[in-house]
This record gives C-alpha cells, sequence and structure tokens, in this order.
C-alpha cells in the first residue's frame, strides 16, 4: 500500500508528457525541489489541472515510487491570479520561477526560499509593486539566501567604508571610487541604489520591499541586481530574455 504525503509547494515548471500527463518541479519547504508526476493534469476537466499550473501555490497529496512523486489530488492555495492577466508581470514571474529553480536542490530544505518566493509573487501580481524593483529585490535577496551574499559594508579589495561606489559583480562586493579605476566592467551605486542594496540582503523578509528609491537609483540597482545574479551563476535566463523582449 502507499504511503501518502501531504505537502506544500509551487510549480516552477511544468512539462507536458505522454498523452495527458504533466512532470512538474515543485518547491517545498521541507523537501525543497522535488519532481512530481501528475497524470492526466492536461485532460478536460482533471481535477489536478488547477494545482499543476506554473506558478500555482497548493497543497498536494502524493506518494513516492521510484524517485517520483505521484500526485493523488491537491488544493490550490494561491494562483496569483493578478500575474495571469498581465503578460509582462506573468514574463516576470516565470523568470523568479526559473531563477529560483537554478539555486535549490533536491533534498535541501527551501523554508527560507519558498516564502521569499511567494511574497515576489504576492508582491508583483496582487500588490501591483513596480516590477524593477520587485525584481531587483528578489534576484539579491534570493542569492544572499542561496550563498552568494555580496559584500556591501565596505570595500570588497581595500576594506574602506564607503556610502556609494561600484559593485564588481564577478568579484561578488563592493569597490570604493580609489580601488574602481583599477577594475572594468564595475556598475555604479549611488548613496540611494547602495543603501536599498543593503536593505534588500539585510532587511527582516516582512520588510524586504519597505523602501523606496527614486527613478535614477532604481535603474542603477535594476541593472546591479540583475548583473550580480548572472554573473554570479554563470549562465543565462530564457525566462529573463523573453520577459526583456516584451519591454521593447
Amino acid at each position: 500500500m502507499a504511503n501518502y504525503e501531504v505537502f506544500r509547494g509551487v510549480v516552477l515548471r511544468q512539462t507536458e508528457t505522454k498523452e495527458a500527463d504533466k512532470i512538474l518541479t515543485v518547491l517545498t519547504a521541507e523537501k525543497g525541489k522535488i519532481s512530481v508526476i501528475a497524470r492526466g493534469a492536461r485532460r478536460k476537466g482533471s481535477r489536478l489541472a488547477a494545482v499543476s499550473q506554473l506558478l500555482s501555490y497548493s497543497e498536494m497529496t502524493a506518494y513516492e515510487s521510484r524517485g517520483w512523486y505521484m500526485l493523488s489530488e491537491g488544493a490550490t492555495l494561491q494562483l496569483f491570479a493578478g500575474l495571469r492577466s498581465d503578460v509582462e508581470r506573468l514574463a516576470l514571474a516565470s523568470y523568479f520561477a526559473e531563477l529560483t529553480e537554478a539555486v535549490t536542490q533536491e533534498g535541501e530544505s527551501a523554508e527560507e526560499i519558498l516564502p521569499l518566493l511567494l511574497n515576489a509573487l504576492y508582491a508583483l501580481g496582487e500588490l501591483k509593486k513596480e516590477p524593477r524593483l520587485v525584481k531587483a529585490a528578489f534576484e539579491l535577496r534570493l542569492l544572499s539566501v542561496a550563498g552568494f551574499t555580496p559584500m556591501l559594508d565596505g570595500c570588497c579589495r581595500c576594506g574602506c567604508d564607503c556610502g556609494e561606489g561600484w559593485l564588481d559583480a564577478g568579484e561578488g562586493g563592493l569597490v570604493c571610487g580609489a580601488c574602481a579605476s583599477a577594475g572594468f566592467g564595475l556598475l555604479s551605486l549611488g548613496a540611494g541604489a547602495l543603501a536599498a542594496a543593503r536593505h534588500i540582503v539585510s532587511a527582516d523578509p516582512k520588510k524586504l520591499y519597505a523602501f523606496s528609491v527614486g527613478e535614477e537609483e532604481l535603474r542603477q540597482l535594476s541593472k546591479a541586481a540583475e548583473s550580480y545574479a548572472l554573473t554570479q551563476l554563470e549562465r543565462g535566463f530564457r525566462t529573463l530574455d523573453f520577459y526583456k523582449s516584451l519591454l521593447f
């Protein structure tokens, strides 16, 4: 007799397989990233259709078989309808899912990452916060939680304190004005953008989006956060490319 388990998770990726099935990559708090087979999820009227949607947050009941979880039933907790009615926000949320998948491992706890993703999706889709602000905050905080925290307290080369400077995405930290002259590919962080970045990596999770920046500061922060994520992970993201294609 199969041993059923109940868990809550977000669908990070869905892949169609066979005639009507789906293979889901689901992020859970306790088990981290797991693979779930939803049999018949693509059939019209399937009771698994809603919980098998990309970005749906659901309570799932499943049993394990040969290294796979077989989905038996599920109940959606949040579908983030605000995302699904806006193609640009949905594209950005899909990037959040792909980025999350890249930094998580099967069998490793995601107790910090799952609520971080859920809060980002809620801020983006339901609260309608500025997409660039949510994107920058999510990128920097996710990378920090995943073990890639940028050094922002002082210059990563000489150690001096500085209220503004440049981000060296490859070196992983802030560079002061004196040291910046010796480097290339640095991203400017004025006082406002740097203060926001410091807030993002260290703030209480419930206060992650409790900051504001001007247009130029947001431009700097957005560019620096994206560059940092791509450089540290040494890869690009298809979903990010698609999101950016919608902006022009």
